[in-house]
Protein backbone atom coordinates (compact mmCIF):
# COMPACT_ATOMS: atom_id res chain seq x y z
CA UNK A 1 0.00 0.00 0.00
CA UNK A 2 1.34 3.71 -0.97
CA UNK A 3 2.18 5.87 1.70
CA UNK A 4 -0.76 8.57 0.57
CA UNK A 5 -2.96 6.56 1.40
CA UNK A 6 -1.97 6.67 5.17
CA UNK A 7 -2.72 9.82 5.62
CA UNK A 8 -5.84 9.91 3.96
CA UNK A 9 -7.00 7.37 5.95
CA UNK A 10 -7.53 4.35 3.48
CA UNK A 11 -6.20 1.97 5.73
CA UNK A 12 -8.43 1.82 8.37
CA UNK A 13 -8.00 -1.64 9.47
CA UNK A 14 -10.26 -3.25 11.76
CA UNK A 15 -9.68 -5.82 14.49
CA UNK A 16 -11.19 -8.89 15.97
CA UNK A 17 -12.91 -9.40 19.40
CA UNK A 18 -13.06 -12.02 21.76
CA UNK A 19 -14.92 -11.63 24.83
CA UNK A 20 -12.45 -14.52 26.81
CA UNK A 21 -9.67 -12.28 25.71
CA UNK A 22 -7.21 -11.23 28.54
CA UNK A 23 -5.16 -8.47 29.41
CA UNK A 24 -2.11 -10.87 29.28
CA UNK A 25 -2.96 -12.45 26.26
CA UNK A 26 -3.41 -10.02 22.69
CA UNK A 27 -2.99 -12.19 20.28
CA UNK A 28 -6.62 -12.65 19.67
CA UNK A 29 -7.75 -9.39 20.05
CA UNK A 30 -5.39 -8.75 17.04
CA UNK A 31 -4.96 -11.39 15.11
CA UNK A 32 -4.63 -10.42 11.42
CA UNK A 33 -6.10 -7.47 11.67
CA UNK A 34 -6.31 -6.94 7.46
CA UNK A 35 -8.27 -9.78 6.80
CA UNK A 36 -11.24 -9.00 9.35
CA UNK A 37 -14.23 -7.07 7.36
CA UNK A 38 -17.05 -6.89 10.56
CA UNK A 39 -16.08 -4.28 12.67
CA UNK A 40 -17.42 -2.57 16.02
CA UNK A 41 -17.17 0.46 17.91
CA UNK A 42 -15.14 -1.88 20.59
CA UNK A 43 -13.10 -3.21 17.68
CA UNK A 44 -11.82 0.05 16.73
CA UNK A 45 -10.98 0.59 19.96
CA UNK A 46 -9.08 -1.67 20.90
CA UNK A 47 -7.55 -1.00 16.72
CA UNK A 48 -6.91 2.63 17.89
CA UNK A 49 -4.86 1.68 20.97
CA UNK A 50 -3.30 -0.97 19.29
CA UNK A 51 -2.05 1.38 16.50
CA UNK A 52 -0.30 3.85 18.97
CA UNK A 53 1.09 1.34 20.23
CA UNK A 54 4.00 2.29 18.14
CA UNK A 55 4.06 5.67 19.79
CA UNK A 56 3.60 4.65 23.62
CA UNK A 57 5.74 2.12 23.93
CA UNK A 58 9.56 2.02 23.74
CA UNK A 59 10.02 0.98 20.00
CA UNK A 60 12.88 0.48 17.52
CA UNK A 61 11.41 2.92 15.10
CA UNK A 62 10.53 5.58 16.99
CA UNK A 63 13.50 5.69 19.22
CA UNK A 64 15.78 4.79 16.65
CA UNK A 65 14.58 6.33 13.69
CA UNK A 66 12.96 9.07 14.74
CA UNK A 67 14.10 10.43 18.71
CA UNK A 68 17.76 9.01 18.14
CA UNK A 69 19.11 11.45 15.13
CA UNK A 70 16.40 14.72 16.62
CA UNK A 71 14.89 15.30 19.89
CA UNK A 72 17.52 13.36 22.00
CA UNK A 73 20.09 15.76 20.60
CA UNK A 74 17.76 19.02 20.53
CA UNK A 75 18.00 17.96 24.36
CA UNK A 76 20.79 15.97 24.93
CA UNK A 77 19.13 13.34 26.15
CA UNK A 78 21.75 11.15 24.73
CA UNK A 79 25.34 11.95 23.64
CA UNK A 80 26.15 11.45 20.29
CA UNK A 81 29.11 11.96 17.74
CA UNK A 82 29.01 15.25 16.35
CA UNK A 83 28.43 15.54 12.91
CA UNK A 84 27.46 17.57 9.87
CA UNK A 85 23.94 18.93 9.76
CA UNK A 86 23.48 17.59 12.87
CA UNK A 87 20.06 19.91 13.78
CA UNK A 88 18.59 19.25 10.70
CA UNK A 89 15.78 16.67 11.06
CA UNK A 90 15.54 14.26 7.99
CA UNK A 91 12.61 13.00 6.00
CA UNK A 92 12.88 9.35 7.58
CA UNK A 93 13.19 10.39 11.13
CA UNK A 94 9.64 12.84 10.43
CA UNK A 95 7.35 10.24 7.44
CA UNK A 96 8.05 7.20 9.93
CA UNK A 97 6.40 8.97 13.04
CA UNK A 98 3.90 11.07 11.07
CA UNK A 99 2.44 7.35 9.17
CA UNK A 100 2.03 6.04 12.68
CA UNK A 101 0.09 8.58 14.00
CA UNK A 102 -2.20 8.78 10.99
CA UNK A 103 -2.47 4.70 11.24
CA UNK A 104 -3.89 5.33 14.78
CA UNK A 105 -6.26 8.75 13.49
CA UNK A 106 -7.70 5.96 10.65
CA UNK A 107 -8.63 3.53 13.53
CA UNK A 108 -10.38 6.43 15.73
CA UNK A 109 -12.19 8.16 12.19
CA UNK A 110 -13.71 4.68 11.58
CA UNK A 111 -14.86 3.97 15.33
CA UNK A 112 -16.17 7.44 14.82
CA UNK A 113 -17.72 6.56 11.92
CA UNK A 114 -19.34 3.48 13.20
CA UNK A 115 -20.70 5.29 16.03
CA UNK A 116 -22.51 8.14 14.82
CA UNK A 117 -24.39 5.64 12.46
CA UNK A 118 -25.35 3.39 15.41
CA UNK A 119 -28.85 3.42 16.85
CA UNK A 120 -29.33 5.58 20.05
CA UNK A 121 -29.61 2.68 22.78
CA UNK A 122 -26.18 1.74 20.85
CA UNK A 123 -24.62 4.84 21.22
CA UNK A 124 -25.77 5.09 24.77
CA UNK A 125 -24.54 1.87 25.42
CA UNK A 126 -21.19 2.20 23.86
CA UNK A 127 -20.88 5.92 24.47
CA UNK A 128 -17.98 5.09 27.12
CA UNK A 129 -15.71 3.90 23.82
CA UNK A 130 -16.04 6.71 22.14
CA UNK A 131 -15.15 9.58 24.98
CA UNK A 132 -12.31 7.39 25.89
CA UNK A 133 -10.59 6.98 22.40
CA UNK A 134 -11.20 11.38 22.02
CA UNK A 135 -9.01 11.16 25.10
CA UNK A 136 -5.95 8.60 23.86
CA UNK A 137 -6.69 10.52 20.39
CA UNK A 138 -6.23 13.61 21.20
CA UNK A 139 -3.17 13.05 23.46
CA UNK A 140 -1.81 12.00 20.51
CA UNK A 141 -3.16 14.87 18.28
CA UNK A 142 -1.57 17.11 20.69
CA UNK A 143 1.78 15.92 19.84
CA UNK A 144 1.98 15.66 16.59
CA UNK A 145 0.45 19.00 16.88
CA UNK A 146 3.51 19.69 19.09
CA UNK A 147 5.97 18.54 16.86
CA UNK A 148 4.25 20.03 13.33
CA UNK A 149 2.15 23.20 13.65
CA UNK A 150 -0.72 22.88 11.03
CA UNK A 151 -1.45 19.10 10.14
CA UNK A 152 -4.64 17.55 8.41
CA UNK A 153 -7.16 16.70 10.79
CA UNK A 154 -10.78 17.68 10.92
CA UNK A 155 -10.89 15.93 7.41
CA UNK A 156 -8.43 13.87 7.84
CA UNK A 157 -9.21 9.79 7.47
CA UNK A 158 -12.96 10.35 6.20
CA UNK A 159 -12.66 7.98 3.33
CA UNK A 160 -15.02 5.48 5.19
CA UNK A 161 -17.65 8.64 6.03
CA UNK A 162 -17.58 9.83 2.34
CA UNK A 163 -17.88 6.52 0.92
CA UNK A 164 -14.83 5.90 -1.12
CA UNK A 165 -14.96 9.35 -2.44
CA UNK A 166 -11.12 9.31 -3.07
CA UNK A 167 -11.10 13.17 -4.50
CA UNK A 168 -13.11 14.71 -2.00
CA UNK A 169 -11.14 12.65 0.61
CA UNK A 170 -7.74 14.79 0.35
CA UNK A 171 -7.76 16.91 3.62
CA UNK A 172 -7.13 19.90 3.96
CA UNK A 173 -4.71 21.56 7.05
CA UNK A 174 -5.93 22.62 10.39
CA UNK A 175 -4.09 25.67 12.40
CA UNK A 176 -2.66 24.26 15.95
CA UNK A 177 -4.85 27.07 17.44
CA UNK A 178 -7.99 25.71 15.88
CA UNK A 179 -7.45 22.09 16.85
CA UNK A 180 -6.37 23.16 20.61
CA UNK A 181 -9.52 24.86 20.73
CA UNK A 182 -11.50 22.00 20.37
CA UNK A 183 -9.66 19.56 22.08
CA UNK A 184 -9.51 21.99 25.28
CA UNK A 185 -13.32 22.62 24.70
CA UNK A 186 -14.03 19.00 23.64
CA UNK A 187 -11.61 17.84 26.95
CA UNK A 188 -13.87 19.51 29.18
CA UNK A 189 -16.99 17.81 28.05
CA UNK A 190 -15.65 14.91 28.18
CA UNK A 191 -14.53 14.89 31.75
CA UNK A 192 -18.12 16.16 32.59
CA UNK A 193 -19.68 13.56 30.69
CA UNK A 194 -17.40 11.07 32.79
CA UNK A 195 -18.81 12.55 36.26
CA UNK A 196 -22.09 11.31 35.23
CA UNK A 197 -21.87 7.99 32.87
CA UNK A 198 -23.61 4.79 33.63
CA UNK A 199 -22.04 1.76 32.03
CA UNK A 200 -23.87 -1.15 32.14
CA UNK A 201 -22.23 -4.44 33.32
CA UNK A 202 -22.34 -6.39 30.22
CA UNK A 203 -20.76 -3.27 28.84
CA UNK A 204 -18.38 -2.72 31.43
CA UNK A 205 -16.75 -6.44 31.21
CA UNK A 206 -16.13 -5.77 27.75
CA UNK A 207 -14.54 -2.18 28.09
CA UNK A 208 -12.66 -4.07 30.87
CA UNK A 209 -11.12 -6.46 28.28
CA UNK A 210 -10.68 -3.93 25.30
CA UNK A 211 -9.34 -1.13 27.64
CA UNK A 212 -5.16 -2.14 28.01
CA UNK A 213 -4.60 1.34 29.48
CA UNK A 214 -6.60 1.99 32.45
CA UNK A 215 -8.28 -1.86 32.69
CA UNK A 216 -11.72 -0.46 32.58
CA UNK A 217 -11.39 1.71 35.39
CA UNK A 218 -13.26 5.09 34.94
CA UNK A 219 -12.02 6.84 37.74
CA UNK A 220 -8.65 6.49 36.19
CA UNK A 221 -10.04 7.97 32.87
CA UNK A 222 -11.47 10.85 34.59
CA UNK A 223 -8.17 11.38 35.62
CA UNK A 224 -6.55 11.03 32.78
CA UNK A 225 -8.46 13.28 30.83
CA UNK A 226 -8.45 16.28 33.22
CA UNK A 227 -4.16 16.37 33.77
CA UNK A 228 -4.31 16.24 29.50
CA UNK A 229 -6.47 19.33 30.27
CA UNK A 230 -4.09 20.76 32.67
CA UNK A 231 -1.52 20.16 30.13
CA UNK A 232 -3.16 21.68 27.41
CA UNK A 233 -3.84 24.49 29.09
CA UNK A 234 -0.34 24.87 30.75
CA UNK A 235 0.80 24.20 27.14
CA UNK A 236 -1.03 27.59 25.44
CA UNK A 237 -1.32 29.48 29.16
CA UNK A 238 0.95 32.29 27.70
CA UNK A 239 -0.42 32.63 24.40
CA UNK A 240 -2.52 35.79 23.12
CA UNK A 241 -5.43 33.95 22.35
CA UNK A 242 -5.65 31.54 24.85
CA UNK A 243 -4.02 32.83 27.87
CA UNK A 244 -7.09 34.31 29.51
CA UNK A 245 -9.46 31.59 28.93
CA UNK A 246 -6.20 28.41 29.79
CA UNK A 247 -5.30 30.50 33.29
CA UNK A 248 -9.27 30.64 34.27
CA UNK A 249 -9.71 26.48 33.36
CA UNK A 250 -6.46 26.07 34.95
CA UNK A 251 -7.73 27.39 38.40
CA UNK A 252 -10.95 25.41 37.86
CA UNK A 253 -9.15 22.35 37.64
CA UNK A 254 -7.16 22.70 40.77
CA UNK A 255 -9.31 24.44 43.16
CA UNK A 256 -12.24 21.64 42.62
CA UNK A 257 -10.09 18.20 42.20
CA UNK A 258 -12.96 16.05 43.59
CA UNK A 259 -14.63 17.48 40.20
CA UNK A 260 -11.74 17.37 38.24
CA UNK A 261 -9.81 14.79 39.59
CA UNK A 262 -5.76 14.36 38.66
CA UNK A 263 -2.87 12.03 38.26
CA UNK A 264 -1.32 12.33 41.55
CA UNK A 265 0.24 8.82 42.42
CA UNK A 266 2.07 6.39 40.02
CA UNK A 267 -0.88 4.13 40.89
CA UNK A 268 -3.05 5.92 38.69
CA UNK A 269 -0.52 6.60 35.67
CA UNK A 270 -2.00 6.53 32.16
CA UNK A 271 0.37 4.10 30.65
CA UNK A 272 0.18 0.79 28.44
CA UNK A 273 1.56 -2.59 30.73
CA UNK A 274 3.54 -4.94 28.75
CA UNK A 275 1.83 -8.46 30.44
CA UNK A 276 2.92 -11.32 27.92
CA UNK A 277 6.18 -11.54 25.67
CA UNK A 278 4.83 -14.46 23.95
CA UNK A 279 2.25 -11.45 22.37
CA UNK A 280 3.10 -10.89 19.26
CA UNK A 281 1.18 -7.61 18.91
CA UNK A 282 2.04 -5.21 22.05
CA UNK A 283 5.64 -5.89 23.27
CA UNK A 284 9.30 -4.00 23.77
CA UNK A 285 11.22 -7.03 22.46
CA UNK A 286 13.06 -4.81 20.17
CA UNK A 287 14.10 -1.82 21.97
CA UNK A 288 17.75 -3.17 22.44
CA UNK A 289 17.97 -2.20 19.22
CA UNK A 290 17.21 1.03 19.44
CA UNK A 291 20.28 1.47 21.83
CA UNK A 292 22.45 -1.21 21.35
CA UNK A 293 22.72 -1.49 17.30
CA UNK A 294 26.55 -1.82 16.83
CA UNK A 295 28.18 1.44 15.20
CA UNK A 296 25.72 3.50 16.29
CA UNK A 297 26.91 5.08 19.64
CA UNK A 298 23.27 4.70 20.68
CA UNK A 299 23.09 4.61 23.90
CA UNK A 300 25.55 7.59 25.29
CA UNK A 301 25.13 9.18 28.26
CA UNK A 302 25.17 12.76 27.60
CA UNK A 303 27.66 14.91 29.91
CA UNK A 304 25.17 17.47 30.60
CA UNK A 305 22.46 14.82 31.84
CA UNK A 306 25.51 12.98 34.11
CA UNK A 307 26.92 16.05 35.20
CA UNK A 308 23.64 17.83 36.70
CA UNK A 309 22.76 14.44 38.51
CA UNK A 310 25.77 13.10 39.88
CA UNK A 311 26.41 16.54 41.12
CA UNK A 312 23.11 16.61 42.93
CA UNK A 313 23.62 12.92 43.47
CA UNK A 314 20.56 12.16 42.18
CA UNK A 315 19.01 8.38 42.80
CA UNK A 316 17.55 7.77 39.75
CA UNK A 317 21.46 7.85 38.45
CA UNK A 318 21.78 4.11 38.55
CA UNK A 319 18.92 3.15 37.30
CA UNK A 320 18.74 5.22 34.56
CA UNK A 321 22.78 4.96 33.69
CA UNK A 322 25.83 2.13 34.10
CA UNK A 323 29.26 3.36 34.02
CA UNK A 324 31.61 2.49 31.39
CA UNK A 325 33.78 -0.55 31.73
CA UNK A 326 36.53 1.44 32.14
CA UNK A 327 35.12 4.18 34.74
CA UNK A 328 36.00 2.53 37.76
CA UNK A 329 32.37 3.36 39.02
CA UNK A 330 32.22 6.48 37.71
CA UNK A 331 29.54 8.44 36.11
CA UNK A 332 31.20 9.96 32.73
CA UNK A 333 29.28 11.50 29.70
CA UNK A 334 30.32 12.79 26.39
CA UNK A 335 31.23 16.28 25.98
CA UNK A 336 29.11 17.66 22.67
CA UNK A 337 31.62 20.26 22.84
CA UNK A 338 34.03 17.96 21.68
CA UNK A 339 36.00 17.32 18.22
CA UNK A 340 34.31 13.94 16.72
CA UNK A 341 37.45 12.53 16.45
CA UNK A 342 38.17 13.05 20.19
CA UNK A 343 34.65 12.15 20.93
CA UNK A 344 34.92 8.29 19.42
CA UNK A 345 38.44 8.58 21.24
CA UNK A 346 36.47 8.38 23.94
CA UNK A 347 34.18 5.99 23.08
CA UNK A 348 36.68 3.28 22.33
CA UNK A 349 38.35 4.26 25.53
CA UNK A 350 35.38 2.72 27.65
CA UNK A 351 35.38 5.40 30.66
CA UNK A 352 31.86 6.83 29.11
CA UNK A 353 28.50 5.77 30.98
CA UNK A 354 25.55 4.33 28.59
CA UNK A 355 21.92 4.02 29.50
CA UNK A 356 21.25 0.99 32.25
CA UNK A 357 20.84 -2.12 29.68
CA UNK A 358 18.70 -3.60 32.16
CA UNK A 359 16.78 -1.02 32.92
CA UNK A 360 16.19 0.19 29.40
CA UNK A 361 17.53 -1.54 26.00
CA UNK A 362 17.10 -5.43 27.74
CA UNK A 363 14.09 -4.58 30.20
CA UNK A 364 11.13 -6.58 27.51
CA UNK A 365 8.34 -5.53 30.15
CA UNK A 366 9.46 -1.42 29.62
CA UNK A 367 5.92 0.31 29.97
CA UNK A 368 4.73 2.65 27.32
CA UNK A 369 3.51 6.02 30.20
CA UNK A 370 1.41 8.30 28.79
CA UNK A 371 0.60 10.73 31.64
CA UNK A 372 2.63 10.04 35.27
CA UNK A 373 2.09 11.60 38.54
CA UNK A 374 5.44 13.43 37.93
CA UNK A 375 4.14 15.94 35.53
CA UNK A 376 0.64 16.52 37.13
CA UNK A 377 2.84 17.20 40.23
CA UNK A 378 5.59 19.76 38.01
CA UNK A 379 2.37 21.48 36.34
CA UNK A 380 0.86 22.03 39.75
CA UNK A 381 4.58 23.40 41.01
CA UNK A 382 4.23 25.98 38.20
CA UNK A 383 0.73 27.03 38.91
CA UNK A 384 1.17 27.30 42.78
CA UNK A 385 4.65 29.35 41.83
CA UNK A 386 3.08 31.68 39.45
CA UNK A 387 -0.08 32.36 41.49
CA UNK A 388 2.50 32.91 44.45
CA UNK A 389 1.42 30.15 46.96
CA UNK A 390 4.82 29.25 47.78
CA UNK A 391 4.16 26.07 50.13
CA UNK A 392 2.02 24.60 47.75
CA UNK A 393 4.73 24.85 44.75
CA UNK A 394 7.23 23.42 47.34
CA UNK A 395 4.98 20.41 48.20
CA UNK A 396 4.27 19.53 44.72
CA UNK A 397 7.79 19.72 43.04
CA UNK A 398 8.77 17.93 46.21
CA UNK A 399 6.38 15.50 45.27
CA UNK A 400 7.26 15.26 41.63
CA UNK A 401 10.75 14.19 42.66
CA UNK A 402 9.02 10.96 45.00
CA UNK A 403 7.42 9.74 42.09
CA UNK A 404 9.77 10.02 39.26
CA UNK A 405 12.32 8.11 41.68
CA UNK A 406 9.25 5.86 42.63
CA UNK A 407 8.43 5.35 38.94
CA UNK A 408 12.08 4.45 37.79
CA UNK A 409 12.45 1.91 40.62
CA UNK A 410 9.28 0.44 39.12
CA UNK A 411 10.48 0.26 35.61
CA UNK A 412 13.39 -1.33 36.75
CA UNK A 413 11.97 -3.48 38.87
CA UNK A 414 9.97 -5.06 35.95
CA UNK A 415 12.95 -5.80 33.76
CA UNK A 416 13.30 -9.65 32.95
CA UNK A 417 17.13 -8.87 32.40
CA UNK A 418 19.63 -8.70 35.46
CA UNK A 419 22.97 -7.99 33.36
CA UNK A 420 22.96 -4.86 35.48
CA UNK A 421 22.15 -5.94 38.99
CA UNK A 422 19.38 -3.55 40.40
CA UNK A 423 20.72 -0.53 42.41
CA UNK A 424 19.54 -0.81 46.51
CA UNK A 425 16.49 1.25 46.95
CA UNK A 426 17.45 5.00 47.46
CA UNK A 427 16.57 5.68 51.20
CA UNK A 428 14.31 8.43 52.25
CA UNK A 429 18.02 10.39 53.73
CA UNK A 430 19.30 9.93 50.05
CA UNK A 431 15.81 11.47 48.46
CA UNK A 432 15.63 14.21 51.03
CA UNK A 433 19.04 15.04 50.65
CA UNK A 434 19.03 15.17 47.05
CA UNK A 435 15.58 17.35 47.33
CA UNK A 436 17.83 19.33 49.49
CA UNK A 437 20.82 19.83 47.27
CA UNK A 438 18.64 21.57 44.56
CA UNK A 439 17.36 23.90 47.21
CA UNK A 440 13.90 24.64 45.99
CA UNK A 441 13.33 27.59 48.51
CA UNK A 442 17.68 29.50 47.65
CA UNK A 443 16.51 28.72 43.79
CA UNK A 444 16.11 32.34 42.15
CA UNK A 445 14.88 30.93 39.53
CA UNK A 446 12.13 28.17 40.16
CA UNK A 447 10.89 27.75 36.94
CA UNK A 448 14.14 26.31 35.76
CA UNK A 449 14.08 23.66 38.88
CA UNK A 450 10.80 22.18 37.21
CA UNK A 451 11.63 22.47 33.83
CA UNK A 452 15.18 20.71 34.62
CA UNK A 453 12.85 18.35 36.46
CA UNK A 454 10.88 17.97 33.35
CA UNK A 455 13.61 17.21 31.23
CA UNK A 456 15.46 14.36 33.63
CA UNK A 457 12.31 12.66 34.03
CA UNK A 458 10.77 12.59 30.47
CA UNK A 459 13.91 11.51 29.35
CA UNK A 460 13.42 8.81 26.34
CA UNK A 461 10.36 7.62 27.74
CA UNK A 462 8.06 11.07 26.97
CA UNK A 463 10.63 12.76 24.40
CA UNK A 464 8.06 14.89 22.86
CA UNK A 465 6.75 16.48 25.87
CA UNK A 466 10.13 16.93 26.95
CA UNK A 467 10.68 19.09 23.34
CA UNK A 468 7.60 20.81 23.84
CA UNK A 469 8.16 22.15 27.57
CA UNK A 470 11.81 22.50 26.74
CA UNK A 471 10.76 25.12 24.14
CA UNK A 472 7.51 26.30 25.94
CA UNK A 473 9.67 27.27 29.13
CA UNK A 474 13.04 28.11 27.54
CA UNK A 475 15.01 25.26 30.24
CA UNK A 476 17.34 23.73 30.44
CA UNK A 477 19.24 25.57 27.80
CA UNK A 478 21.89 23.87 25.63
CA UNK A 479 24.73 24.22 23.72
CA UNK A 480 25.94 22.95 20.09
CA UNK A 481 28.83 22.40 17.50
CA UNK A 482 28.13 24.10 14.52
CA UNK A 483 29.94 24.34 11.26
CA UNK A 484 30.11 26.75 8.59
CA UNK A 485 28.67 23.76 5.79
CA UNK A 486 25.84 23.22 7.88
CA UNK A 487 22.40 24.10 6.44
CA UNK A 488 20.51 24.33 9.84
CA UNK A 489 22.73 26.15 12.25
CA UNK A 490 20.28 26.34 15.18
CA UNK A 491 18.22 24.04 16.90
CA UNK A 492 14.81 23.60 15.10
CA UNK A 493 12.03 24.98 16.95
CA UNK A 494 9.71 21.95 14.93
CA UNK A 495 9.57 19.09 12.89
CA UNK A 496 8.74 20.42 8.90
CA UNK A 497 6.05 18.15 6.82
CA UNK A 498 7.18 15.34 5.80
CA UNK A 499 7.78 15.05 1.92
CA UNK A 500 4.99 13.04 0.93
CA UNK A 501 2.15 15.59 1.80
CA UNK A 502 3.41 17.71 -1.02
CA UNK A 503 3.46 15.76 -3.22
CA UNK A 504 0.30 13.60 -2.89
CA UNK A 505 -1.81 16.30 -0.84
CA UNK A 506 -0.14 19.30 -2.89
CA UNK A 507 -3.31 21.38 -3.19
CA UNK A 508 -4.02 21.55 0.59
CA UNK A 509 0.02 21.89 0.58
CA UNK A 510 -0.23 25.06 -0.65
CA UNK A 511 -2.00 26.41 2.17
CA UNK A 512 0.51 26.02 4.77
CA UNK A 513 3.59 26.03 2.66
CA UNK A 514 4.96 29.20 4.00
CA UNK A 515 4.83 27.56 7.64
CA UNK A 516 6.75 24.31 6.44
CA UNK A 517 10.20 24.77 8.15
CA UNK A 518 12.04 24.28 11.14
CA UNK A 519 12.39 27.67 12.20
CA UNK A 520 8.74 28.95 12.51
CA UNK A 521 7.69 28.80 16.48
CA UNK A 522 4.30 27.14 17.37
CA UNK A 523 1.82 29.50 18.64
CA UNK A 524 2.71 28.47 22.59
CA UNK A 525 6.15 29.04 22.01
CA UNK A 526 6.31 32.74 22.82
CA UNK A 527 9.69 32.56 24.81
Amino acid sequence: MKRHLLFIGLCAATLTYTSSCKKNSFEEMYRDPGKVTETTVEKQFAGMIYSYRQLIVPEYRNLFVTLRPTIFRYLHTTGWINETNQLLPGGAAIEDRWSRYYEGLSQYRELETIYNNSVAAEKEEKRIFFLTAKILFYDQTQQTVDLHGPIPWSKAGMLSTNKSDYQNSYPAYDQPEDIYSTMISDLKSISAELNTITVGKSMTEKFKTQDIINNGDIDLWKKYCNSLRLRLLTRVAASSKFGTQANQEIAEIINNQNTNPLILTNAENAQLDIYNLDDNSINTKNIRDAFEASGWYANLASKRMIDHMVDKVDPRLPYMFEPGTAATGKFIGLDQTKPSADQVALVNGGTLSIFNRSTYSRNQYFPGVLFSATETNLLLAEYYNKSGNAGAAKTAFEKSIKESIDLYKIIRSKSNDNLIPAPANPTESAITAYINNINWDAAGNKLELIATQKWIHFNVIQTVQAWSEQRRLDFPKFDFVVQGADIQKTVPVKFTLPPSESVYNATNYEAVKAQDNVNTKLFWDVN
